[in-house]
């Protein structure tokens, strides 16, 4: 299959989202710059999109970074994860994504709640981010707590400076600023005194998991962010299914944000475990096939960037 041979399966009139700048920000993390006038024009912090790369392609949930309406732009942040990310992350600036649908979600409830504490564990703090630029513009005092894994997978750190009256850092293994979890940050501001308003946590489950537990015992008001499996985005396929205080809720139209201490994290955690094998058979047989275009979909896949700017214009 050739390179443009992916423009045959695609409408030649649907309109197409053009990427007017990609950068890698850590290995395998890469900012998107993305033209969605309309997205741009209504984007509000903790909402999201949903996006497809190819036809055949499969729908994954993405936290806006921000928005520009003057440019009519929106950012997102992509950790390479499995297949279809992997496939994202390759496109660069003047390639194309298919579908680009939102936002979606409800807005994060911002108004002056006092001193918040805005918690942002390895790509989360790009989903972090927004909120607690709009917390602080709200006339908050924000402190946010940044982890990741590593030196190399520390992100926006100047941005969430930038809107933080204080910026706490750690990595797991210690090699930038102090090594440790975000937890081990918010256990050391409770134990000090901090008085603590709300806490916004967004990154993995098990660190989400692990702030709702510190803060339940010290009644704070607690937040997070949760992004599981989805598909439609309008809360019709039910595969966004979450438990909230012993009740079913949508993550796509009920949040994504819930209150933590209503969570029940351990079915959040199965929920997303389910299709884990199909997973990694996918990726498996997306790295073993790259370079080939012996697989249609796989070629398929691999031909987007080139097809679009061949012929599927907006």
């Amino acid at each position: 299959m050739g390179p443009g041979s992916v423009t045959s399966t695609l409408d030649r009139s649907a309109p197409v989202f053009k990427i007017v700048h990609a950068q890698f920000l850590a290995p395998g993390i890469k900012r998107f710059v993305i033209e969605a006038p309309r997205i741009a024009r209504k984007q509000k912090p903790g909402q999201f999109v949903i996006l497809r790369i190819y036809e055949q392609g499969e729908r994954i949930p993405v936290t806006i970074e921000s928005s520009d309406p003057e440019r009519g732009t929106i950012s997102i942040v992509v950790q390479a994860a499995g297949k279809t990310t992997n496939l994202l992350n390759s496109l660069e600036t003047g390639d194309s994504i298919l579908d680009v649908v939102g936002p979606l979600g409800k807005p994060s409830e911002i108004k002056n709640y006092g001193t918040v504490v805005v918690v942002g564990g390895g790509v989360g703090t790009a989903m972090a981010y927004p909120t607690a630029s709009a917390l602080k513009r709200a006339g908050n005092r924000a402190i946010s707590i940044v982890g990741a894994r590593n030196k190399e997978l520390v992100i926006l750190e100047s941005e969430m400076r930038g809107v933080s009256d204080a910026l706490l850092l750690t990595t797991d293994d210690g090699s930038y600023a102090d090594k440790g979890f975000v937890t081990d940050k918010l256990r050391q501001l409770i134990e000090n005194g901090t008085r603590i308003d709300l806490v916004v946590a967004v990154g993995p489950i098990v660190m989400m998991k692990a702030v709702s537990e510190m803060t339940r015992k010290e009644h704070i008001h607690t937040v997070v962010s949760l992004n599981p499996i989805m598909i439609d985005g309008t809360g019709m396929c039910g595969g966004c299914r979450v438990l909230i205080d012993g009740k079913s809720e949508f993550a796509c139209v009920d949040g994504p944000e819930f209150d933590a201490h209503k969570v029940d994290f351990s079915v959040l955690v199965q929920r997303n475990t389910m299709y884990r094998d199909a997973e990694q058979r996918s990726m498996a047989e997306f790295q073993a096939k790259k370079n080939t275009q012996d697989h249609p979909e796989d070629g398929q896949a691999c031909s987007v960037a080139s097809g679009v700017r061949q012929g599927v214009q907006r």
